[in-house]
């Protein structure tokens, strides 16, 4: 999904580091101030929820969109109480793109 995910914004972005946990997220968006944050809600030892509300507590300017598998309501909400500026399902992957043209 990461591979997918590069190909897509890869035009789009000078630099994309990846990450595999919310906790290494938020380490590299401390050091890199990316653009923009493409965080998955499940991730390993820091979910991505958890780490979208470290990484705006710290950077209120963070542009964070959570892409995902999860269509529920309430993850949505959760996501949007994190702080993430849009929430994207894994299905529709090119809806990334108006987001981060912006």
């Amino acid at each position: 999904m990461r591979r997918m995910i590069r190909q897509i914004v890869s035009d789009y972005a000078e630099q994309i580091f990846e990450c595999a946990d919310g906790a290494e997220a938020s380490t590299i968006y401390a050091a890199n101030h990316p653009d923009w944050i493409l965080m998955d809600i499940e991730m390993e030892k820091m979910d991505g929820l958890t780490a979208a509300r470290q990484i705006k507590s710290e950077f209120a300017e963070a542009k964070i969109v959570f892409v995902t598998n999860y269509d529920d309501a309430a993850f949505r909400e959760s996501a949007r109480q994190a702080g993430a500026v849009d929430y994207i399902l894994k299905e529709n992957l090119l809806d990334i793109l108006p987001i981060i043209q912006q």
